[in-house]
């Protein structure tokens, strides 16, 4: 989901109030980014109960860290920058290729599975579903946050750049070479498609 233009000035507001000890305002902000962070988590780790946990851990960060925030950057991008970190720390202490990482099927199935839905087609969808996330699972990190970011969060170039922190020009790589490693690790996958 790209970052909603409205919703930062509604943010703007709450993140005002927050400051002033409203803890109904920061509830506000936790219940309208709650379901992209835990989702953005969730894509980062692969495990949906390590994603809620983090997701809690940024805004835990966020809100003791609220009185550092300036309004430069919108409340969203300084979430994801949050969160994104919690992930990588996760990652980088999990040491990435210790074992497989388990995916949950129904949560795949949320996002994947299309209107039409007979029952050898959703045993197919299943399957692919399942497939990319795993694929998805494998990427080296870096790949995997941009490829995250850019192809399942909807995200512009210059979001990511204000998130991460990193270059546009070094971002198109990273999501150019993990689509390469997905396309080639599904073509291996599946070679009669």
């Amino acid at each position: 989901m790209p970052l909603d233009q409205h919703a930062g000035s509604d943010d703007a507001q709450l993140v005002a109030r927050s400051l002033k000890q409203d803890h109904e305002a920061f509830g506000q902000l936790i219940d309208r980014h709650a379901p992209t962070i835990v989702n953005l988590a969730y894509r980062m780790v692969g495990n949906r109960a390590e994603a809620e946990d983090l997701a809690q851990e940024a805004f835990l960060t966020a809100f003791k860290a609220l009185p550092t925030f300036r309004a430069d950057s919108k409340f969203s991008t300084w979430l994801y920058r949050i969160a994104s970190n919690k992930c990588k720390d996760w990652l980088r202490a999990k040491r990435p290729g210790m074992g497989q990482q388990d995916v949950d099927i129904d949560e795949v199935l949320d996002i994947h599975v299309a209107e039409e839905q007979t029952p050898e087609r959703l045993l197919s969808q299943q399957q692919v579903a399942l497939e990319l996330e795993q694929a998805i699972q494998r990427l080296p990190p870096l790949y995997r946050e941009a490829f995250v970011l850019k192809h399942v969060e909807g995200m512009s170039y210059e979001e990511m750049e204000e998130i991460l922190g990193v270059n546009s020009d070094t971002l198109k790589m990273r999501v150019y070479k993990g689509r390469l490693r997905l396309s080639r690790e599904l073509a291996a996958l599946n070679p009669t498609r």
